[in-house]
Order: structure tokens, then C-alpha cells, then sequence
């Protein structure tokens, strides 16, 4: 994830302006502050009078002396792009034209389902969190994701050339399937899905009935 970062988009002053006489009595609520060549842009007065108009204020850090305090300051979190996100531990970010035969070698008989997709491709980020979803409610499936643009050679290599681009591996039989799809026809994933986890399912099955008599015992 990103780390957290504060922004000046966000801050919220109280500003109280003094001079050599007198100080202002009302306080001047920035909104949004911005800084360029010691003069401060943005500024909006929440109870100005007639008496002393913002034009009265000289903002010039040799002419005048600014008494600035600080009432609340809003953390800006920077959210992860949505590329970045992941569903969970059966989701794997492919780095690697290696990192992505090993993935495929250490899921054994694991139904693997590779997501080829750009950070700027419209239709891959449409159908994300429908593929976030899916990869929650099968945790038994291993979720693969491949950035085009990181890893041209990888995807030119199998052949991908249409985003999002999606290929079914499985075991020992290697590539089962290979499509395009976008979210309208997202059910065309989930179909791929019921023909090919079958195993996986059975490997589920075995290995709850297992525990159910060992428990038994």
C-alpha cells in the first residue's frame, strides 16, 4: 500500500493576522492554502465586517507579521490505485516471467486463473472488483495478475494481445483455456470456473470428510 501522506489540499486554518497596532478580532477560515512567493491564495473570511476587509490584510511576510494557529488538519490517505489492490492470499501480483512459472509449479493441481491486464485499460478496471469478488468467494483458486506493460515479453510470449485477456491453468494438463472478457460478460469467467475447479472442489471435499473421521476416531 501507499504510505500515508498529508496534503495542503486539505487544510483547514484559523488565520488571526496582527500588525504593530491593533490585532484582528475575527479569525479567517482558510478553506484551501496555497504558497507562492510568500503571498497566501485562497482565502475566505467567515465573519468580515466592513471594518476589516480582507484587502485591509497586507500578506507580505516584510510588512507584516502573521500569527497562524492551526485549529484542524484533515490526513489525506492515499488509497492503493485500483490495480493494486488484492482480494486476499490467493491473489499474486507477477512481477517476472520466473515468478510466474513458479507460481504455476507450486500450485500442483490448484486451478490457476491468470488476469492479464493495463492500468490504463478501461474495461480491465471495470471488471476488477467483480474479479476481487469471485477470488474471495474461491479461496481454493489461485488469482494471478499480470500488468501488459511490466511484462510485455511474458504476454507476448502467450500470445496476449487483447485487455483483459484471461488464462485457465490446471495441473499436469497445463493451459486449459484462454479468453477475453469484459465485465458484460463476466459470466463467461464464472462458467470457465464451474468446467474447470471441479478438482479442486473434490480436493475440498476429500479433505473435509478426512477431518470429519479423524475427529471421529
Amino acid at each position: 500500500m501507499s504510505p500515508t501522506t498529508t496534503s495542503l489540499r486539505s487544510l483547514s486554518f484559523s488565520l488571526y493576522a496582527s500588525s504593530n497596532s491593533n490585532p484582528s478580532p475575527s479569525p479567517i477560515e482558510i478553506r484551501q492554502l496555497l504558497s507562492s512567493s510568500n503571498r497566501f491564495y485562497g482565502l475566505s473570511s467567515s465573519s468580515l465586517t466592513t471594518s476589516s476587509p480582507i484587502g485591509n490584510l497586507v500578506f507580505s511576510s516584510r510588512k507584516q507579521f502573521l500569527s497562524v494557529k492551526v485549529q484542524a488538519l484533515a490526513a489525506e490517505t492515499e488509497q492503493p490505485k485500483w490495480w493494486e489492490r488484492k482480494a486476499g492470499p490467493n491473489m499474486i501480483d507477477i512481477t517476472s516471467t520466473e515468478q510466474f512459472l513458479n507460481a504455476l509449479k507450486d500450485a500442483g493441481e490448484r486451478l490457476v486463473i491468470v488476469d492479464f491486464y493495463g492500468t490504463w485499460c478501461g474495461s480491465c478496471r471495470a471488471m476488477f472488483p467483480k474479479l476481487c469478488k469471485t477470488a474471495k468467494e474461491h479461496p481454493e483458486i489461485l488469482f494471478l495478475k499480470v500488468n501488459f506493460d511490466e511484462n510485455k515479453s511474458l504476454c507476448k510470449s502467450l500470445n496476449v494481445k487483447v485487455l483483459p485477456y484471461f488464462h485457465f491453468y490446471s495441473g499436469a494438463d497445463g493451459q486449459v483455456e484462454s479468453f477475453s472478457c469484459s465485465l458484460a460478460k463476466f459470466q463467461k469467467l464464472r462458467e470457465a470456473i464451474e468446467r474447470h475447479n471441479v478438482g479442486s472442489f473434490s480436493d475440498i471435499s476429500s479433505s473435509a470428510s478426512e477431518k470429519v473421521e479423524d475427529s471421529s476416531e
